[in-house]
């Protein structure tokens, strides 16, 4: 039975192995923790494979989550994602994270007619895109200010996270949601739909939309010039 990986690393590590022809999940693991992608994502690979006895080279795919996400974090999921198609040259399909969360609230089926979701980004910010009813983008991915969000319904963890001030900005967090994040599952189930649409989905270049975190300091900077 052909199966598709997929892989998303921009919050927390999340993989799962997906039904090619039914979109059913079959399995997925995620960690609990946002911070131990190096750690975990090549372990949850080889168990979640093993488990469901399926062969890497067997895959008609893999889709990888292309953020928008932090550099560490998101880069582990990519490098991996590719290295694992070159290795059982099977081909690797990029959609972008936040996809995953529209996945989400649109399966719930209590979405208006243009919604946002957000993701955590840190310093104070959320990573943001606008959707309409049946989960078509519509503006985004940016990163901002959650009081800078528009007058909205707002799905994900980031709604959670800054609720106050969503309110304040005349947004409406939705409770149900402060949990979720980016995972492999419903972005598995976007990649599929977009596929049978004809979208073309080999760029996996990684949006971070932002700076690293890590500088060069300015010291180097003046030696280097």
């Amino acid at each position: 039975m052909p199966n598709y990986l997929s892989i998303d690393t921009s919050a927390h590590t999340s993989v799962a192995l997906v039904d090619s022809a039914t979109g059913s999940v079959i399995a997925q693991k995620t960690s609990p923790k946002g911070n131990d992608q190096t750690e975990t994502l090549s372990v949850y690979v080889r168990d979640l494979l093993a488990e469901n006895i399926v062969k890497g080279k067997d895959l008609d795919g893999i889709f990888v989550g292309v953020g928008p996400g932090p550099y560490t974090g998101l880069r582990a999921g990519l490098v991996a994602a590719r290295t694992f198609g070159f290795v059982w040259n099977v081909p690797v399909h990029g959609v972008m994270s936040l996809h995953a969360l529209a996945e989400r609230a649109v399966q719930s089926g209590n979405v208006p007619e243009e919604f946002i979701v957000a993701s955590d980004a840190r310093r104070k910010e959320v990573y943001w895109a606008r959707y309409n009813q049946i989960g078509e983008i519509l503006d985004g991915p940016h990163v901002a200010s959650a009081s800078t969000l528009p007058a909205l319904s707002v799905f994900g963890v980031g709604a959670g996270l800054y609720t106050e001030q969503l309110q304040a900005a005349g947004a409406q967090p939705q409770e149900q949601s402060f949990e979720w994040i980016a995972d492999a599952a419903n972005l598995a189930l976007r990649g599929i739909a977009d596929l049978a649409a004809g979208k073309d989905l080999s760029d996996t270049a990684p949006q971070y939309l932002r700076e690293s975190d890590a500088q060069v300091p300015a010291f180097m900077k003046q030696v280097k010039a």
